[in-house]
């Protein structure tokens, strides 16, 4: 199995990609590379059997309906300016979900710079073929620093020239808890300078908790807003140790002995 993760960036210079092959017991990273162009995303993504794209999938509902009513000459549909209104402008469900159970708040795709890199990869969704932003079979939207929160690992104040030395702390912590993660050491050390290079690396991590059944799904009554706005990959807490099944049984096994 071979898992890609994207670091979407509104430019190709500041977008990351990093592709893990999975096997028995273990994985390595076989590739990761920066400054990636929409055709490199795409010919990668589809040798891929699950990618993880870190950008949001999708717009509010409220945030379309009102912008959509009001481009057509209708009434605004949102009669009062109160926080509640506000919020449901700004955040989509999977955000709601996320700050709910890590208290992190993904940026707003309807008023953060963020949305650049959302326009960008609906182009890329539909390039793809991806339906269902919620549960497309081999593409989910991940987010990498919640991701990190879930696997109990630094998830703020490692991006930047001046936090180098705190990502490579970052990445030698992650190795350490996916000691059957190989990674060369030329990838190892753009991992460990290249904030792009290394939330492509977790984006791949992610998208293997996906395809493992490892992650959040909407509930019931979230799905119909998923299936439109994009729904946040969020591991599970404790998945990380959890990605390979070999290491899994072996857990197990321990904890009986």
């Amino acid at each position: 199995m071979v898992t890609l993760g994207i670091d979407l960036a509104a430019e190709p210079r500041n977008t990351g990609g990093c592709e893990i092959e999975w096997r028995d017991g273990g994985a390595a990273v076989r590739w990761v590379s920066t400054d990636l162009r929409d055709e490199d995303v795409l010919e990668r993504a589809r040798e891929a059997d699950m990618v993880g794209i870190d950008a949001p999938f999708g717009w509010p509902t409220s945030f379309v309906d009102a912008v959509t009513a009001h481009h057509s000459g209708r009434a605004w549909p949102i009669d009062s300016w109160s926080s509640d209104n506000r919020r449901k402008l700004r955040l989509r469900v999977t955000d709601e979900r996320v700050h709910a159970v890590t208290g992190i708040t993904p940026l707003s795709v309807s008023s953060d710079a963020i949305a650049i890199p959302a326009t960008r990869c609906a182009l890329l969704l539909h390039r793809l073929g991806v339906r269902d932003r919620a549960a497309d079979a081999r593409v989910r939207e991940v987010y990498p620093a919640a991701a990190l929160f879930q696997w109990e690992l630094r998830h703020r104040g490692y991006k930047g020239q001046q936090n180098s030395r705190v990502l490579g702390t970052l990445l030698a912590g992650l190795r350490k808890r996916a000691p059957w993660l190989v990674i060369a050491a030329q990838a190892a050390r753009l991992c460990a300078t290249c904030d792009d290079a290394f939330d492509a690396l977790v984006a791949s991590l992610v998208a293997r908790a996906a395809s493992e059944g490892l992650t959040m799904a909407p509930g019931a009554d979230e799905v119909a807003a998923a299936r439109a706005e994009g729904w946040i990959a969020l591991p599970d807490r404790g998945s990380l140790e959890k990605l390979v099944p070999a290491h899994r049984a072996g857990s197990a096994n321990d904890a009986k002995s």
